[in-house]
């Protein structure tokens, strides 16, 4: 019963996806692919003219850069770049594992070649790993890092999200849109079944990040996950902490005025899917981040703890 609920929500989804990419106007837009070494990976590069800090997004598990444009929409001050990852979308695929570091390593590159010393990182599920190893693996090409819905352990994921997607077959996926999807887009669209094998495999087993490599990451660091997702809340929280946060001085003091070490948000009746349907209040929250706004404060206490300054 959960696998065929778990079939049903994948369906439903996927179909909600390309609705939502075909009710986005056109944004002007240069695309094209670029060399990984071993595959050519296609980009869409918006809003090229602005001059804040570049932001790749990195879309999740058997989906493409397109998906994620009603998110990209959103970004209208700053240039965001959406990658097809290895094997989705319009890039290509190879003979190798695919692998988390290996589409860290695909993310790095194409920041390179795209001309920037670094970019801001938001990834989504699948892409939240992806950019984890990007952040571990080329801390030089990463500003900020936004981890939406994923997780740096296997574990971090409920065990029946873990079983639906053990559930899963190659026949019922390619009946939804999501196969229609990838035959439109895929250069090689009769190879469906081998690239649901290597995502359902990549995606199962997941990886095994240690605390102390979180600890450590360079990135300033948000976590965004739904109250219903499939991220434990527990995992998402001690991402969290790993990440520096936590102000104890703030907590004590009721305030902060400070720009804080990482950011943590739970929207409230939203499930992994339903995050996508999100795009404003993740939006607002992450440019927040990306700017480093600080903490808000009413307008009483904001004007008393001014005049104490002085």
């Amino acid at each position: 019963m959960l696998i065929e609920k778990s079939r049903l929500s994948l369906a439903a989804a996927s179909a909600i996806w390309l609705a939502g990419i075909q009710a986005v106007a056109a944004t002007p837009a240069s695309e094209g692919k670029i060399d990984s070494g071993d595959v050519a990976l296609h980009y869409r590069l918006l809003n090229a003219e602005a001059e804040a800090t570049p932001l790749l997004i990195l879309h999740g598990a058997f989906m493409s850069g397109g998906e994620m444009e009603p998110l990209a929409a959103r970004f209208a001050d700053r240039p965001v770049i959406l990658l097809d990852q290895r094997a989705h979308g319009r890039s290509g695929d190879s003979d190798a594992d695919l692998t988390y570091p290996q589409l860290g390593d695909d993310a790095a590159r194409v920041v390179e070649k795209l001309g920037y010393e670094r970019a801001d990182v938001l990834g989504y599920s699948m892409g939240g790993g992806a950019a984890l190893q990007m952040a571990i693996r080329h801390p030089e090409r990463i500003g900020k890092l936004v981890i939406l819905s994923a997780t740096y352990r296997r574990d971090g994921w409920y065990p029946e999200v873990l079983e639906g997607i053990g559930g899963l077959t190659v026949e019922f996926m390619q009946s939804t849109p999501m196969g229609d999807e990838y035959r439109r887009l895929s250069p090689t669209p009769d190879g469906f079944a081998r690239y649901f094998e290597r995502v359902k495999k990549l995606n199962f087993e997941e990886q095994d990040i240690p605390d102390d490599q979180m600890r450590a990451l360079e990135a300033p660091t948000m976590v965004i996950i739904g109250d219903a997702d499939g991220v434990r809340p527990e995992h998402a929280l001690q991402m969290f902490l790993l990440r520096g946060g936590g102000d104890v001085q703030a907590a004590a003091m009721g305030m902060s005025v400070d720009v804080p070490k990482a950011r943590l948000l739970i929207l409230p009746a939203t499930t992994h899917l339903g995050l996508l349907a999100s795009e404003d209040d993740i939006a607002r929250h992450v440019s927040a981040f990306l700017d480093d706004v600080p903490p808000p404060l009413p307008e009483a206490y904001a004007k008393a703890f001014e005049d104490t300054k002085h």
